[in-house]
């Protein structure tokens, strides 16, 4: 199929692979380019620079909504066009304009987890399983009728990890549903709307632990913004990140919630709503990610500070 691709993160890099070795890839695009890292020197989407490889046309308006742009598409006749994570809502002149219609590939079993980060909140609400979903697009937010899913345990995985897993899963997904399109035998399911949920846009406060909650609510957050924006507390008022921690059970409830109950080579047991938890993986400010059993060679951490205070 004669194909235009429109994404912008890794997540997408494989399934525009997809599009660029197996259909006629008449055109990429992606977000503009934007500053990065501390020199802040502007840096390529992913997707621009695999686009870059197959030697596509490659676009990246501040606006899909532009009339200039959407004529440009226009001009190409695409039979279908493919959105992975592009970071811009579609209107509706340009779902129109694909005979194939637009396909999405989200990184959910929708209607669940609608939304720009469907891989962290499925975690941080305690799911088991998630996957990805190919769907039409419509004027909706991840709304559209759905093509095939597939799905995943989540296991103990964390959101980078789960991204991972998903990204490839999402592209061999897509593989089956162009083929199925370009066949005309796709299936299309419409979602049920009161069986959906949200998944909003990650911040930087989203990772502050709240050690008033459950152990295991507590470890799925940590799991869930690993690697972005990551969980975090404050040791003596000194801001730390916590990347890992183990459940533990507690024959003695006593205590505060946030209290540090124990320090050993195997971590740091902070009492929790519920049981408590061992964090054996910190970083303090100015310093690497690192064991808790590495932090304790050079470092000291004392029993009965109150974390989060």
């Amino acid at each position: 199929m004669r194909i235009i691709f429109m994404g912008t993160p890794d997540f997408a890099v494989p399934s525009l692979d997809v599009v660029g070795k197996e259909h006629e890839l008449l055109a990429v695009v992606t977000q503009p380019d934007r500053p990065k890292g501390r020199g802040k020197k502007l840096a390529s989407p992913p997707v621009k620079e695999r686009a870059l490889e197959y030697g596509a046309q490659v676009y990246q308006p501040e606006r899909v909504r532009n009339e200039e742009f959407i004529n440009i598409i226009k001009e190409y006749n695409p039979d279908c066009i493919v959105v992975v994570a592009f970071g811009q809502i579609l209107p509706k002149e340009l779902l129109d304009i694909p005979k194939f219609g637009c396909i999405n590939v989200h990184a959910s079993l929708l209607p669940k987890y609608r939304g720009a980060a469907p891989i962290n909140w499925a975690i941080i609400n305690g799911e088991k399983t998630t996957g990805v979903t190919t769907m039409y697009m419509d004027v909706g937010l991840d709304t559209g009728d759905m093509i095939l899913k597939s799905e995943v345990e989540i296991g103990n995985m964390t959101a980078g990890q789960l991204h991972d897993v998903l990204m490839v899963k999402g592209a061999t997904l897509l593989r089956s549903t162009l083929k199925e399109i370009s066949e005309k035998k796709a299936p299309r399911e419409k979602q049920r709307d009161e069986e959906s949920s949200y998944a909003p846009i990650m911040d930087k406060k989203l990772g502050e632990i709240d050690w008033n909650k459950t152990n295991e609510h507590i470890r799925n957050l940590i799991r869930g913004v690993n690697p972005w924006p990551s969980a975090y507390s404050t040791y003596d008022g000194i801001k730390f990140k916590i990347w890992n921690g183990e459940l533990q059970d507690l024959d003695n409830e006593k205590g505060k919630n946030g209290e540090i109950l124990n320090v050993s080579e195997e971590g740091i047991l902070v009492k929790t709503a519920k049981g408590a938890l061992l964090v054996n993986e910190i970083q303090f400010p100015n310093s690497k990610r690192m064991r808790v059993d590495a932090y304790l060679r050079g470092n000291d951490l004392k029993q009965g500070i109150i974390l989060g205070e």
